[in-house]
């Protein structure tokens, strides 16, 4: 499959791909939002639940001496409360007229986290409540605090443990950055991956394609077997539609043939008595049946080739015909010069049959044989990329426009003098059109007429 193809807004393969993608996106995005938030959810409990533990061990380190003075050396086993400005502090408070001094970490250095108002943080159903503070370098702290009576003598003291929040929400952020490179991988992976199994299981349709191209184009009369089982049915039934029409189209020439053959004898009868009958009347018989004789096969010409229409394209090599044609010509008209112009023609094949050729090419040179003083000149070659240009010229006296739009309908003869029933431009022109041709007539270079004939071709 071409890219172009799959780049089109109808192409089935962009669609699927478009759809498996999108899907596979929205899944990721889901999975990394349900992620991102069970990580940050658990990392802020964690962090809670450290506070806590940090806070119970503070509590079990302190004790008050017998003046009531607060002593106690807490280790909360980690190092971050002894660095300097860490972030990481934990204090220890009188909350009571009969309980003196103060504890702090090594990191808090002797500063102070000021203390929210019970009124804005209230203490919860255990006496502890939780605030956030900013901290001293620029950080963000959540603070954990209770009040604990410490003895029979009722010497109470508040207890602060503070963690560093802003520490906690960059680890979640490095988290969600680096969840994001690898969701974002398998994204871009899971779409090539979907781009390479839909084009290699689609590959099977382009296959039908091409055969039903060779079928088309004449290098073949069936498609091809041995698709996967999904297609082989597509393909058995194309080949039964084609041996379908090849029916109908057999069954067609043989009735046009049928038909040929009935009315020809009668016709042949009619010109034979017209001949004994003879003198003027028997003359005017004979021109009449002759005319019916051209006009039945005329038509049986055209039953012809729409019966072949639309079905199994024929291969007709262009260059033999011309040579061969042009050679009749030369032969009937040996007062004249036929030229045949054979470059650009070796490698065309006209989209058509042979005798549908025959018939376009011998009438345009049968016409400018009657016209001809000295000259015929006959061309042909590529016109686009599926048409063949077929171009006959002569010396004689050509046709005024008006002319020109005489002699294309049927029957019409503007030299009653010269033989023939009028009916070979018109003929040419329901051929071409079978074909979706087109004919031209025009002034040729030579001075007489110049007939250019576009029919499809194959290559």
């Amino acid at each position: 499959m071409s890219s172009a193809a799959f780049l089109r807004a109808n192409s089935l393969t962009a669609r699927v791909i478009f759809l498996t993608s999108l899907w596979a996106v929205l899944a990721l995005f889901v999975a990394g939002a349900l992620i991102s938030t069970l990580y940050e959810r658990t990392a802020k409990q964690g962090f809670e639940n450290l506070l806590g533990a940090q806070l119970y061990n503070l509590v079990n380190a302190v004790s008050v001496d017998a003046d009531g003075r607060l002593q106690g050396n807490p280790d909360l086993g980690d190092l971050r409360y002894a660095r300097p400005l860490s972030g990481w502090y934990w204090e220890v408070l009188p909350a009571s007229e009969n309980t003196k001094g103060r504890l702090t970490s090594a990191s808090l250095v002797l500063m102070t986290i000021p203390q929210a108002p019970v009124s804005d943080a209230p203490f919860d159903q255990m006496y502890r409540r939780t605030y956030d503070e900013p901290g001293l370098d620029g950080e963000t702290l959540e603070v954990l605090e209770t009040e604990v009576v410490l003895d029979t003598d009722n010497h109470t003291a508040r207890f602060r443990v503070m963690g560093s929040l802003s520490s906690v929400e960059e680890d979640i952020d490095a988290f969600d950055r680096t969840l994001m490179f690898y969701l974002g991988t398998v994204g871009l992976g899971t779409v090539l991956v979907n781009v390479i199994v839909l084009l290699v299981a689609l590959r099977p349709l382009g296959r039908v394609r091409e055969s039903l191209a060779d079928v088309r184009e004449g290098r073949s009369e069936r498609l091809r077997t041995g698709f996967p089982v999904e297609i082989e049915p597509l393909a058995v039934e194309m080949n039964a539609l084609i041996d379908n029409n090849r029916r109908i189209v057999e069954r067609s020439r043989t009735q046009v043939g049928n038909l040929a053959h009935s009315l020809k004898t009668p016709i042949a009868i009619l010109m034979n008595e017209a001949g004994s009958i003879g003198a003027e009347k028997g003359q005017v018989v004979e021109e009449q049946a002759a005319r019916m004789s051209s006009q039945v096969q005329h038509y049986l010409d055209r039953a012809r080739m729409a019966a072949q229409g639309q079905s199994v394209v024929f291969r007709t090599p262009v260059r033999d015909v011309l040579e061969r044609i042009a050679r009749v010509i030369a032969k009937l008209n040996p007062h004249l010069t036929v030229e045949f112009d054979a470059a650009g023609s070796e490698e065309l094949v006209f989209a058509g049959e042979r005798q549908d050729l025959e018939e376009v090419v011998g009438n345009l040179l049968d016409n400018a044989g009657k016209w001809a003083r000295g000259t015929i000149r006959l061309s042909c070659a590529p016109d686009g990329a599926d048409r063949l240009a077929v171009l006959v010229e002569d010396d004689g006296p050509g046709l005024s426009g008006e002319e020109i739009r005489e002699a294309l309908k049927r029957g019409r003869r503007l030299d009653e003098a010269t033989p023939g029933s009028g009916l070979g431009l018109s003929i040419v022109r329901d051929i071409v059109a079978e074909y979706r041709g087109m004919l031209e007539l025009s002034r040729s270079p030579l001075g007489g007429l110049a007939a250019r004939v576009v029919l499809p071709r194959i290559r």
